[in-house]
């Protein structure tokens, strides 16, 4: 009873509009009080949610993103690609999503992979006879690859709440996000086949490839900086992210695309992100401390295992609450909110951790492409200055190729662990 109080009263708060942090936060301090239990767990809670070092990666991911953003670095790389395999069936579609995938090994944040390529991409493709919803759809998808293939924010954050390493976090997420980009490219090629109106590109000279190969190389080179030397051992996931900003700053600088102007603009986005995000954790933090002495995790828990004792079924619950929860809630609030919940119940079921993490990426990526709050959705729509109705349309094709990835990892497990654990 007390269990479907609180959750209740959590979501009464958000959808009276109560910013996430404040109703975490907030409740948690509120049931502390009602059991009398002393409050000065708050800022210790607040305290020891802030230190750590591995949070440092965040706002230097989100720093390097945006300066990457601002400097327009994705002009260089989409041209590069393109030059390449533009001449292909569906050549911009697999175009927009190789670029998308490199960025997202350099970003670690879904709204600056999307944001980035699809300032070049959308004239393009549109242009060439693509249709606008399918367009706008593959650019919102394909930001996904931001979170999924590392680095990744929203793995960093996991790591930090489940205690789980971040480096077999990353190296897990290679394969999912490798597989989902090549199903996205598969469709480009089957909508390049069998759709209306798409014009191919002319194919680019072997002089055209080498001169935009070299502009984007710096960029490309920065993915394997950061990537290499996590996997090498060379540093640790927050000080590649420092290594990874301070290399952007250079490309940017060398190239001359980024004025002071924008180099503002992109540390004050940089800090109101990194603030809405530690804020989030803070109260979540608060919230995790109350309701573990509420005894609402080993509650859920012992309810689980009684009620659930298959894994396959747990991981069907879990999907169908963050489906809904993506309707409502964006990606680091789910992550957040359900996995101080969720994760007791992991080592009960036999359920890994690290490929738990994956599973749980994929279902918030959902909720970056699902209506009504689809962050990807109304980052692309403002771009390309178009209706809603129009991104939702052409987003659906991908979201059925995510669900065929969850499948595809729950039934083939090593998908996602054979390169952490088996190489």
């Amino acid at each position: 009873m007390t269990t479907a109080v609180i959750l209740a009263g959590l979501l009464g708060l958000l959808f009276l509009g109560v910013p996430v942090a404040f109703a975490l936060g907030g409740l948690g301090l509120a049931l502390l009080v009602v059991k009398d239990l002393s409050t000065i767990m708050v800022p210790q809670g607040i305290y020891s949610s802030f230190d750590s070092f591995v949070l440092l990666s965040v706002p230097m991911f989100l720093l390097m993103s945006n300066v990457l953003l601002k400097g327009g670095v994705g002009r260089d790389l989409f041209a590069a690609v393109q030059s390449w395999v533009g001449h292909w069936p569906g050549g911009l579609g697999i175009a927009t999503v190789i670029s998308c995938a490199i960025f997202a090994a350099i970003s670690g944040s879904s709204v600056a992979c999307a944001a980035t390529i699809a300032v070049v991409a959308i004239p393009e493709m549109v242009e060439r006879g693509y249709s606008r919803p399918f367009v706008l759809g593959l650019l919102a998808a394909g930001g996904t690859l931001g979170i999924l293939i590392p680095p990744s924010i929203p793995m960093i954050i996991y790591g930090v709440i489940t205690d789980s390493s971040i480096v077999d976090l990353f190296l897990a997420g290679i394969g999912p996000g490798l597989l989902l980009a090549g199903m996205f490219i598969g469709f480009s090629m089957l909508y390049a086949r069998f759709g209306k109106g798409y014009q191919p590109s002319p194919k680019a000279t072997w002089e055209e490839r080498l001169v935009q190969t070299v502009r984007a190389l710096p960029t490309a080179g920065l993915a394997v900086v950061i990537i290499g030397g996590i996997y090498a051992g060379v540093f640790t996931p927050t000080e590649s992210a420092a290594a990874g900003f301070a290399v952007a700053l250079a490309i940017v600088l060398a190239k001359r695309s980024l004025s002071w102007a924008k180099f503002k603009e992109a540390v004050l986005e940089s800090m109101a992100t990194t603030v809405t995000i530690f804020l989030i954790v803070a109260g979540a933090s608060v919230f995790g401390r109350a309701i573990t002495l509420y005894q609402i995790p080993q509650e859920i828990s012992t309810i689980i295992s009684s009620g659930i004792g298959e894994p396959g079924l747990f991981v069907i619950a879990v999907g169908v609450v963050l489906l809904i929860m993506g309707c409502f809630l964006e990606s680091m609030s789910m992550l957040l909110i359900m996995m101080p919940v969720l994760f007791p119940s992991l080592a009960g079921l036999g359920i890994d951790p690290v490929w738990f993490g994956i599973f749980f990426t994929i279902m918030i990526e959902l909720a970056l492409i699902t209506p009504p709050v689809g962050l990807n959705l109304f980052v692309i729509q403002s771009i390309a200055k178009a209706n809603l109705s129009e991104v939702v349309t052409g987003v659906w094709p991908f979201i059925v190729m995510m669900f065929v990835l969850v499948l595809a990892i729950y039934w083939v497990p090593d998908l996602a662990l054979y390169i952490p654990f088996k190489m």
